[in-house]
């Protein structure tokens, strides 16, 4: 509950005299342009009778084009009302000063009885018509401002597709679009209703449950209180109240129509996200068993097999014992790097991994890759290309380092023996050509990846078609890399002929 000394309170009082003093403004302002109206009617009819009868000695037909014309303006400008007025003293005038007998309200020739009231007709008949045609433009400008209020509700309503925070912004994107004082909202699903405020503003609970349960509108002009059902179709999903509102109500079932299909079509986002996560899900679940049964079983397999050798018989010559105790090192330590590569691609999903961002230079981060990949130097050699003045990059060194390790240790697994791996880095980004990046490049002699794989091999557990069986691996070190690096604020790509080679890439912001 809000205290009587609240802010909150305090803003309501403020905006409520605001709003008075608005409305009594607005009155006041009506009544002085509606005097204004008649005096511009008399001075009119006075100036035209000064001038036609003192001066210029109009003849009867032209006082009277000239009187009607004036009826016209004024009905433009002014309304009916001061119309009426008009045509009304100009008759008499007309009458008075230039209908026989002159200086008198009776009429002797009885053809100017027809003429004064064919004048008198045609000015009302005129000032309706002009009235009727300005009441017709303010009507088709108020439309107009509806449709373009529905227009930008409308969009409002595409700013989320998470139905609970759309149901808390929908009450103040109503109050903030048309106007109105509040507004709230109530579905037949939820127990909640959802208000532009605080304050209930005679938006009662039991009036929306009411107006759901019975799929009609109900207005109250007096109390400014509109009621709307929500519709999809004949299907009533809940209810919409404003308080404070005299708008018309095709608008508010407009307003209700796109309210409705709004939370229906978040409500269908929702659950065609949750059906795609659930579809995602399954398949992961499916492609990381396939990824243990494939790849966890063959070191468990070489650990188990060297165990048993070595439990079977009790003496063993010392080169065939260290040779199965080499075995089972080796397969372990592949073990446990596959099981930490599943951890670190869950943290990295997850969000979960700590980055530590510092301007670091790039050649002693690939000089401690390639310290950690020894073997690969008696395999292939490896030529590094990375100019003394290359500007530092902004990273997280033990990341980056695991990047290179990675895209190298690839570059090694599908090349031939002997084939060389060129690592090389420059000061731009080689794709776009974009300024404030640095790409640093590592090219094989591979067998090089379709153009229809390339798009696939950085996503999880993906492994080329090819090279499932000759090569080990789990199909997670390129996506564990691209998560790496988009972390940075870069992008890892690449470029690949087949026959010839590929070329993986990956961006950093020069630091």
């Amino acid at each position: 509950m809000l205290n009587s000394s609240s802010p909150y309170r305090a803003w309501r009082v403020a905006l409520g005299s605001s709003f008075g003093g608005h409305c009594y403004n607005l009155f006041v302002k009506s009544a002085a342009r509606s005097v204004i109206g008649y005096l511009i009617a008399a001075c009119w009819i006075a100036g035209i009778t000064l001038v036609g009868y003192r001066w210029l000695h109009f003849n009867a037909t032209t006082v009277a084009l000239v009187f009607l014309l004036g009826v016209l303006g004024i009905s433009a400008f002014y309304g009916i009302r001061q119309a009426a007025f008009m045509a009304i003293v100009a008759t008499l005038a007309f009458n008075y000063y230039f209908l026989p007998p002159i200086g008198t309200l009776t009429i002797a020739d009885p053809q100017n009885w027809i003429a004064l009231f064919a004048f008198l007709a045609t000015a009302v008949a005129a000032s309706e018509l002009s009235a009727r045609a300005q009441r017709g433009q303010r009507t088709a400008v108020e439309r107009r401002q509806e449709l373009e209020r529905l227009y930008a509700f409308s969009q409002l309503l595409l700013s989320s597709d998470n139905a609970a925070e759309l149901l808390n912004l929908i009450p103040r994107y109503i109050v903030e679009s048309f106007g109105v004082r509040a507004s709230a909202i109530s579905l037949s699903s939820r127990t909640d209703v959802y208000r532009s405020g605080p304050a209930i503003d005679g938006l009662e609970s039991q009036d929306l449950q009411l107006v759901t349960l019975r799929g009609e509108p109900r207005i109250d002009t007096d109390s400014q209180l509109g009621f709307m059902p929500l519709s999809v179709g004949v299907r009533v999903v809940g209810s919409m109240g404003v308080a404070g509102s005299r708008l018309s109500r095709q608008t508010l079932e407009a307003i209700g129509s796109l309210v409705a299909i709004a939370i229906e079509r978040a409500s269908a986002f929702e659950k065609l996200s949750r059906a795609e996560a659930s579809r995602e899900s399954e398949q992961l679940r499916s492609v990381l068993l396939d990824s243990v049964t494939h790849e966890f079983r063959t070191p468990l397999t070489a650990i188990k097999a060297s165990v048993t050798s070595l439990l079977g018989t009790s003496i063993h010559p010392p080169p065939e014992t260290h040779e199965l105790l080499t075995i089972i090192n080796e397969e372990s330590d592949r073990l446990n790097r596959l099981i930490g590569e599943a951890a670190e691609m869950a943290q990295l999903d997850a969000n979960k991994v700590e980055f530590n961002f510092v301007a670091a230079s790039v050649r002693p981060i690939v000089g401690e890759a390639l310290d950690e990949l020894k073997q690969l130097r008696g395999q292939h050699p490896i030529d590094v290309r990375i100019p003394a003045d290359l500007p530092p990059a902004r990273m997280d060194s033990a990341h980056i380092k695991e990047v290179l390790v990675h895209l190298l240790e690839n570059a090694a697994k599908y090349s031939p023996s002997g084939a060389p791996i060129r690592v090389t880095a420059e000061a731009r980004d080689s794709i776009t050509n974009k300024p404030g990046m640095l790409t640093v490049s590592i090219a094989d002699r591979g067998p090089g990846i379709d153009d229809f794989e390339q798009s696939l091999v950085f996503e999880k557990f993906y492994r080329g078609r090819n090279q499932r069986v000759q090569v080990h691996g789990t199909g997670m070190g390129l996506a564990i890399c691209k998560a790496i690096v988009e972390a940075h604020g870069g992008r890892l790509g690449l470029t690949s002929q087949l026959g010839h080679g590929s070329v993986f890439y990956f961006t950093l912001p020069a630091g």
